[in-house]
């Protein structure tokens, strides 16, 4: 089921890192971005991976959702979700965004009308969006503001940034994230350190494993 806006941080909060590693998954791309999937195989593929919760987190749009066979989303849960390029000073980021309002317009005017700013890299990283927009608007819409793959921010002083991002509404930290392929490489602190930060600012944690290809990518 799609799952109410009200009962989103409450699902996130109970999901601990032996359900991230199992049955949740709240990183996942279709085809309407960057990702090989359409909305209605991440549905299935969902549901013969036994996965309670998911997440579609498109780059820059939120159109997947028109696609969804929302009466076919028994024993599955649900959160709206996207991922917004954009800039915090000399950082590029990923802001994810779940549990917001889909016909929230403010949201809908924040995501890329240009297919391109969806689907390549190079495009997406000339984006002049801002984190703090970013994560205004999805505050505004109703949702929770995570920064994705933490552990890939090319930042001196990770903490400092992260608590800059909270000041201005940063919900919570991708703390369950697989690091693979070039993010293997532009990795600069492990996980525990991503843990750590999250607990001492009391971020929600949440985890996926950014799908792009044709498995959901369950973690064992």
């Amino acid at each position: 089921m799609l799952l109410q806006i009200e009962n989103i941080r409450d699902s996130i909060k109970n999901l601990n890192e032996t359900d991230f590693f199992n049955n949740a998954n709240l990183h996942i791309h279709t085809n309407h971005s960057d990702g090989v999937l359409s909305p209605k195989q991440v549905i299935e593929n969902a549901k013969k991976d036994n996965l309670s919760y998911i997440s579609i987190t498109d780059h820059n749009t939120i159109d997947a959702y028109q696609e969804i066979p929302y009466n076919d989303l028994e024993n599955v849960n649900l959160i709206t979700g996207i991922e917004f390029d954009c800039w915090y000073k000399t950082n590029f980021l990923h802001i994810l965004g779940y549990g917001f309002d889909l016909n929230n317009e403010k949201i809908k005017n924040l995501c890329s009308e240009n297919v391109n700013a969806r689907k390549l890299d190079v495009v997406r990283f000339l984006t002049t969006r801002k984190a703090e927009n970013a994560i205004k608007v999805i505050k505004e819409a109703g949702g929770i503001a995570v920064l994705a793959h933490p552990a890939s921010c090319w930042n001196i002083n990770l903490d400092k940034m992260i608590e800059e991002l909270v000041e201005i509404g940063l919900d919570g930290i991708e703390v369950y994230y697989l690091y693979i392929g070039h993010r293997k490489i532009v990795k600069f602190c492990d996980i525990s350190k991503i843990k750590r930060i999250a607990n001492n600012l009391n971020l929600l944690i949440t985890g996926g494993t950014d799908c792009h290809g044709l498995e959901l990518g369950k973690r064992k």
